[in-house]
């Protein structure tokens, strides 16, 4: 079977989850990615009432929409983050509170273990034999205490960032731990801003967390191409800890010169970017190599299209990539391709 083709909801939270869903399936896409903010997902109604749970479901079925994971990357970012004026804009208020930096902490903790609970909740209510075709995923952020020491001044020791990485451990362990009570997988989407956001850093928060179970990636090409990472590399690294994936695309290389790596604080679209997100299929990821690569490690979960294009229109983007993915996904094969021409004695 081929893997489903999902959309991820995050960037179109201004439509209500039955719009969305309607405009979803008419633009080609087997199910949606549920972002916990609009109103796509609310998990303190999913704890609170079981009737939320099937009343999603039955909203997504009227369109032959699925679901295969749970978003929270909001929250999730401040976990571990320094947190700043800027949370306030994206944490729901009573998680926001007073804004005392660490009672923010606290509390979206409190809430991602809370997601945990909502999306088995959810999870257990899917219709039919679909409740068992895959994992239940929340994918996320868990923020950084050390973001702002990437580059390396002030002179920065390892002691220094380990303490980051320690941090991290406290603070995601119990959420780890309660996520495995639940049978819940966590997918940390590698990325600039969270405690993981290379090959190696993704190798030392695993090893924070003591390569906790629950503990894995929403892989995203798009956040580690233009940084030189190679992405490919990073899929069979880590080809047991895959839970998700993202088909994001970039470009890199591009602009005038007067911007680099760093982003020069610009906006996205700005014309003398060095990199900046594109439609899928339309930037310089090698999505095929992709496929080839999950196929290798046996990754048969949904390739969710997170849409981003500054210079594009949305509807639009979001109807090509589903093809462009759908056309680009193939299934492995089960047999050597030369087997027809062994000799039976």
């Amino acid at each position: 079977m081929p893997r489903p083709v999902t959309l991820f909801t995050g960037q179109w939270a201004d439509l209500s989850l039955g719009e969305l869903a309607t405009q979803a399936k008419a633009m080609g896409y087997d199910g949606l990615e549920l972002a916990c903010w609009g109103d796509h997902f609310d998990v303190q109604r999913a704890l609170a009432s079981s009737d939320y749970a099937r009343e999603r479901w039955s909203l997504l079925q009227a369109q032959g929409m699925g679901c295969h994971a749970i978003a929270n990357h909001l929250v999730g970012q401040a976990v571990c983050d320094r947190i700043d004026e800027r949370h306030r804009a994206i944490l729901p208020p009573e998680v926001w509170g007073d804004g005392e930096p660490e009672g923010v902490r606290q509390r979206a903790a409190a809430r991602m273990i809370d997601t945990a609970r909502a999306a088995r909740a959810f999870f257990d209510a899917r219709p039919g034999a679909a409740a068992i075709d895959f994992p239940a995923v929340v994918t996320g952020f868990t923020g950084s205490s050390i973001w702002h020491a990437v580059y390396a001044f002030p002179p920065t020791s390892q002691a220094y960032l380990q303490q980051g990485f320690d941090d991290f451990a406290q603070r995601w362990r119990p959420i780890l731990d309660a996520f495995d009570a639940v049978d819940v997988n966590f997918a940390l989407e590698v990325h600039p801003t969270e405690i993981a956001f290379d090959i190696a850093s993704a190798q030392r928060a695993l090893e924070a967390v003591d390569h906790h179970p629950r503990f894995g990636f929403n892989f995203d090409p798009s956040h580690f191409a233009y940084q030189g990472v190679d992405y490919i590399r990073f899929l069979r690294t880590f080809s047991e800890r895959i839970f998700h994936v993202h088909m994001k695309d970039v470009w890199w290389g591009r602009g005038d010169g007067s911007v680099g790596v760093f982003g020069g604080h610009t906006d996205f679209g700005d014309a003398r970017r060095h990199w900046d997100f594109r439609s899928v299929g339309r930037g310089d990821v090698r999505f095929q190599d992709i496929i080839v690569a999950l196929n290798d490690i046996g990754y048969r979960g949904p390739l969710s299209v997170e849409w981003e294009d500054a210079r594009m229109d949305r509807r639009h983007g979001a109807a090509e990539a589903a093809a462009y993915v759908r056309q680009l996904d193939f299934p492995p094969s089960a047999a050597a391709f030369d087997a027809a021409f062994e000799r039976k004695p």
